[in-house]
């Protein structure tokens, strides 16, 4: 019998009475999701790089996943969130993999954060033994080294009586700084060495963006790498990685790094028995430097740019960099064969080169970019990010002969993937788009209320918890308020909190008040929570069923104007005669606004309510390339009919007891 085309495969694996449908209950075929399969399966055929967008609804994983398993590919999927690999690794391959009948090893990689790292648990337990002050912090080193008794993978999830955002793990696990490699004395049982040794052997590895891009740059040094043998790399939430790839492409050096390199640097002496009066002396002197630096930057803006550094800063950075290279020669000196004293030297002569990069004493190999200073709280960042990640980014896909087949929900503005393929270096690759399944004429609503100000006005977000108080009146509660800003979203949360007087009529939930997981788990358990958030809750969150029926986006999600990358691009865009706010800004916030309003319809049940309070939807005429990019909804400026919809639907299934008449609002009278 002939082989069938990859298309036809696809339409039997998808159809009805296929191998899913048989295996997978409530499994049903979406014409969109066959498609897709198709366009992935004769990319993978001819190795091509292909670009596609898949609207909510599509099953785009299970679109990639199935014929990526069924040609017997070696396959890389990167994802951007923790949310997705998990799925992936755990739901998604184990499902395909037995419903399709093919054996296939299966491994998930993450970066080294992930993973206990035994060396510097053995550090830690010796410097804690000696500071009498830290018992609680020995309490939960005794609890790591239980665990790490009887761990095998060293995946710290698994430890879930410690936070993670407890401070120890940044003490007991590695960063590619101050990693040994092979001349860690735990070498043989490092948990990361093993994770990527079945990553190597596996036929489908689960990634993300970060240690992508680290394989690409070969920053993962003393592992190998695994990209070579791959026959293929999806490039699942694919929009996140131009930013992703900004950021390794640069260079950063921050005060926590020095402090925890000089930190290091003492818990090694102290292992190795060295007293040194000259090494004690460079220490305080680094610490010092970063102290200065820190201490110039109390009177310029949180975030400054390189023509703005204060001299006083500029003087630190110098200061700093000579410390740095003074501990390095320092540390060489004492002619050790430990690999701790001898990384701490390696780790001091990178930072010093970066720090020279930063102050403009070395280049970038060239490379157009910004240099910025982030002041915080306790300490600062110093960084530069190349204008443009196209051409470093295309060139790196095309040493590596595979297919590339890049991914997402929002990667085309309306119908253009211009902008996208622009900024990952993709121009003329192929590009296709499959909207989404889900009936958005019915089970959706786009509100745009009237009389709104400007978002410049002081007004603003009063006027934004005005209306979300008469939507949530009719939804009970049940919201995203999604803010564009975190400032917007403290005054928020205050206003709230005086309209009820410290007694919500629903559960109020606020980012920063408790870990982004714990929210979402404090939402879903609820049922008719409102829960407050800026850019991290716009995208990779799925809440299913009646707990989500409105979400609230204040503004047009613009980035800020005083970002200092988009001012870079700005200015090099305007230099080619080009208009940067038509072919970055505008592009750049219609995919994060597709993000934002992809939160509410997350299955076929679903139903709800989007409230767009920015004016500037209908008042500028690029609002119209805004509403032309989300999903085709129905619209309304009616407030009437956006709580009547919400007090309707939710009334049919038997979640509120109506309030109004008997008689239904037509749903015709929502117009478009």
């Amino acid at each position: 019998m002939s082989r069938q085309s990859p298309i036809d495969e696809m339409v039997e694996l998808f159809e009805a009475e296929g191998p899913l449908a048989r295996a997978i209950p409530g499994f049903a075929t979406r014409d969109e999701q066959v498609a897709m399969a198709q366009t992935v399966a004769q990319a993978l055929r001819t190795q091509s790089h292909c670009l596609i967008e898949a609207g909510t609804g599509v099953g785009k994983t299970f679109a990639y996943l199935v014929p990526a398993l069924f040609a017997r590919k070696r396959i890389i999927v990167s994802t951007g969130t923790r949310t997705l690999q998990d799925q992936l690794f755990h739901r998604d391959l184990p499902l395909i993999a037995r419903a399709l009948g093919i054996p296939v090893r299966v491994a998930m990689l993450k970066g080294r954060a992930n993973y206990l790292c035994l060396h510097r648990l053995d550090l830690a337990e010796r410097e804690a033994a000696v500071n009498r002050r830290a018992r609680e912090t020995l309490r939960l080193i005794n609890k790591i080294r239980q665990w790490s008794n009887v761990t095998s993978s060293g995946d710290v999830s698994e430890l879930n009586e410690i936070s993670d955002q407890e401070p120890i793990w940044q003490a007991v696990t590695s960063t590619r700084e101050n990693c040994l490699g092979g001349d860690c004395a735990f070498f043989q049982r490092c948990h990361v060495v093993s994770a990527r040794r079945d990553a190597q052997a596996a036929d489908v590895v689960v990634v993300n963006h970060h240690l992508l891009m680290a394989d690409l740059l070969l920053k993962e040094q003393g592992f190998g790498d695994l990209l070579p043998g791959a026959d293929a790399i999806v490039i699942d939430e694919a929009h996140q990685l131009p930013d992703v790839a900004a950021q390794f492409l640069g260079t950063t050096v921050t005060v926590r790094q020095v402090q925890n390199l000089c930190r290091d640097v003492a818990t090694e002496l102290l292992a190795q028995r060295y007293a040194s009066d000259a090494l004690k002396q460079v220490i305080v002197a680094v610490e010092r430097a970063a102290a200065s630096a820190y201490d110039s930057l109390q009177s310029a803006p949180e975030r400054c740019e390189y023509d703005q550094w204060p001299n006083g800063f500029i003087d630190g950075l110098h200061e700093l960099r000579a410390g740095l290279g003074e501990l390095a020669k320092l540390l060489d000196a004492l002619k050790s064969d430990d690999g701790g004293i001898t990384q701490s030297k390696v780790q001091a002569l990178e930072l010093a080169d970066r720090v020279a990069v930063l102050i403009g004493i070395d280049s970038e190999a060239e490379v157009p970019g910004v240099r910025w200073v982030q002041r915080t709280t306790h300490g600062f960042a110093v960084q530069f990010a190349p204008i443009d990640v196209a051409t470093q980014l295309s060139a790196l896909i095309k040493e590596h002969a595979a297919a590339w087949i890049f991914t997402s929900a929002t990667l085309a503005v309306g119908d253009s993937f211009t902008h996208f393929a622009r900024r990952v270096g993709m121009e003329g690759s192929t590009s296709v788009q499959f909207g989404s399944p889900f009936d958005y004429q019915e089970q959706a609503l786009l509100y745009l209320p009237r009389g709104m100000d400007a978002p410049s006005s002081p007004e603003f977000t009063r006027q934004v918890i005005d209306v979300s108080l008469s939507i949530l009146a009719a939804s009970g509660g049940r919201a995203f308020l999604l803010f564009t800003s975190h400032r917007a979203l403290r005054a928020a949360a205050v206003l709230l909190r005086e309209r009820w007087q410290q007694r919500p009529p629903y559960p109020l939930l606020v980012q920063g008040e408790a870990p982004r997981e714990q929210l979402l788990q404090r939402f879903r358990a609820a049922g008719n929570a409102v829960l407050l958030g800026t850019s991290s809750f716009w995208e990779g969150v799925d809440v299913k069923g009646t707990a989500l029926a409105v979400v609230i986006i204040d503004k047009l999600p613009f980035a800020a104007p005083d970002d200092p990358i988009l001012k870079a691009r700005a200015k090099a865009i305007e230099a080619r005669g080009g208009n940067p706010f038509v072919e970055e800004q505008i592009p750049d916030a219609v995919i994060a606004l597709k993000q934002g309003v992809g939160r509410l319809i997350r299955d076929t049940e679903d139903f709800g309510v989007v409230v767009i309070c920015d004016p500037r939807l209908t008042t500028r005429s690029y609002g119209k390339v805004f509403l032309n990019s989300v999903p085709p909804m129905p619209r309304t400026k009616e407030l009437s009919d956006a709580t009547d919809f919400l007090r309707v639907r939710l009334e049919a299934v038997g979640v509120l007891q109506s309030e109004l008449e008997t008689d239904e609002t037509p749903r015709h009278r929502y117009r478009h």
